[in-house]
């Protein structure tokens, strides 16, 4: 036994080396700053911004979806199965024991004999020790992926907190956005069924013409069409809220108008900060680094397999003897094979290997460059999203006034009511737009917290406590050259 130790020893020794390349951060090329960047911008982006709407149904509902939405649940459930798979993995880097009982009792005939038949027994418990050295760090390698695969698995996970919280937000928004448009519509409506009434008792009474009526009549039927549009918009937002919710579609509460909302302020940081602050970059970087380990498992087959075996326990024809001294029996050995001819498998796999790094490698470079643009893109539109709105504002204001002095014109014969009535098309037109810009200023904003990333997707994942907290698993030492 001494002599399986040493050899142990001696492999062990040697297995300080892992064959394949070790993990280093490629080069990133990041602009010095942001191509829009605010300059009233504030370092918020580690605090639950949604909050700043001040809109308590909103965190309500975040609240809500973060707890039941079934992508954060499969999310997850992702994370069991890449513990599962480190854990089996990992596990081959130590010794496999064993334990065997048996028993067996048979009566074998005697040929040619005229003696009675014999009756054999044979009773067995040991232990057996089956060890694969890892010399060339086969194991380690893979051990490594798998590690970097439960990191990346982690890191979808809070990747997908990320577009839950900034989708739920958008949702809400969106959703009062259309309300507000609706409300405009059936105001609009009211508006034009009492001019409607208006002019058919005056076309009864002679002071109208038929035409103007007839116009009257055209923009109060008008009116009536949007407004089924419009509830058909709000009915699938809600339902598609709902589902974001982790429920069946149905109704949604509401809290503020859109009007009404708080407005947070613009999340500062460096485009270099996105590396550590988004976890979908910090998930393409584990899948590289995954990947980059595969190929030193792949290229370790090249090399010898050496395993130790061992046995130690008892073997007796007898039962009763079965832990007596003479029953004891015990082995080990020594077991090596190294590959002559595979027909261009193992080359096959080291490319294959290779290749699926450079793919990794490739998408880790384009998520941040798509990160870079998401940015850049959500805070020009947050920019020009707000002067807009200040343009159709007062755009709105003077079509109001606009309308009134139509009025005024047409009731002292000033005009003809077509006047009118294109003072209204005007004003109702300037009112919806000005609506859906207000919602355009909104879900920039989520858009940019959503790019920026922060340490509020940490804030997220804590009230998610309604899942079990899954323990990080003790980190395997990368294996080096």
């Amino acid at each position: 036994m001494r002599y399986l130790y040493s050899m142990a020893f001696t492999f062990v020794a040697l297995a300080g080396c892992a064959i394949g390349p070790d993990y280093r951060r490629p080069p990133i090329d990041a602009p010095n700053a942001f191509r829009f960047e605010e300059k009233d911008a504030k370092e918020i982006a580690n605090t639950a911004w949604w909050e700043q709407f001040q809109d308590a149904k909103l965190n309500e509902l975040i609240g809500i979806a973060l707890a039941e939405n079934k992508d954060v649940k499969i999310a997850a459930a992702r994370i069991d199965q890449f513990l599962g798979q480190y854990a089996s993995t990992r596990s081959l880097l130590f010794p496999q024991v064993e334990g065997i009982l048996n028993g067996q009792r048979g009566r074998l005939p005697q040929v040619g004999s005229s003696v009675p038949l014999s009756v054999l027994e044979q009773y067995e418990a040991a232990l057996s020790v089956n060890w694969e050295i890892d010399v060339f760090g086969k194991r380690r390698r893979q051990t490594e992926a798998a590690y970097a695969n439960v990191l990346a698995s982690e890191e979808g996970r809070r990747a997908t907190i990320l577009t839950l919280v900034a989708s739920v937000a958008s949702a809400y928004i969106t959703l009062r956005g259309l309300d507000r448009q609706l409300e405009i519509a059936k105001e609009t409506a009211d508006s034009r069924a009492n001019s409607f009434k208006v002019f058919k008792d005056r076309f009864e009474g002679g002071t109208v013409s038929e035409l103007e009526l007839a116009q009257s009549q055209s923009e109060y039927e008008a009116s009536l069409v949007t407004i089924p549009q419009l509830e058909t918009q709000v009915a699938q937002q809600e339902d598609a809220l709902a589902i974001l919710l982790g429920r069946n579609p149905g109704p949604i509460g509401r809290g503020r108008t859109i009007s009404d909302l708080g407005l947070p302020g613009v999340p500062a940081g460096l485009p270099s900060d996105l590396l550590v602050r988004r976890p979908d970059l910090r998930q393409a970087e584990q899948n590289l680094i995954a990947a980059n380990a595969q190929i030193g498992a792949a290229r370790a087959q090249y090399f010898p397999t050496i395993s130790l075996t061992g046995l130690f326990g008892s073997i007796s024809s007898q039962f009763s003897d079965l832990f007596t001294g003479p029953a004891k029996a015990w082995s080990y050995g020594v077991s090596g094979s190294i590959p002559i001819f595979t027909g261009g498998g193992i080359a096959g796999q080291v490319q294959q290997a290779e290749a699926q790094q450079q793919e990794a490698l490739l998408q880790y470079q384009k998520s941040i460059q798509v990160a870079f643009q998401e940015v850049s893109d959500s805070l020009i539109a947050h920019r020009k999203s707000r002067e807009q709105l200040a343009f159709q504002e007062r755009q709105v204001a003077t079509l109001r006034n606009y309308l009134n002095l139509a009025r005024m014109r047409y009731d002292n014969g000033y005009t003809s009511f077509i006047e009118v009535l294109d003072a209204e098309r005007n004003l109702f037109n300037a009112q919806v737009s000005y609506a859906q810009t207000q919602g355009l200023v909104y879900v920039s904003l989520v858009n940019l917290y959503k790019a920026m990333g922060g340490g509020w997707v940490a804030t997220a994942e804590n009230m998610t406590n309604k899942q079990e907290q899954k323990p990080t698993p003790t980190p395997t030492p990368t294996a080096s050259r």
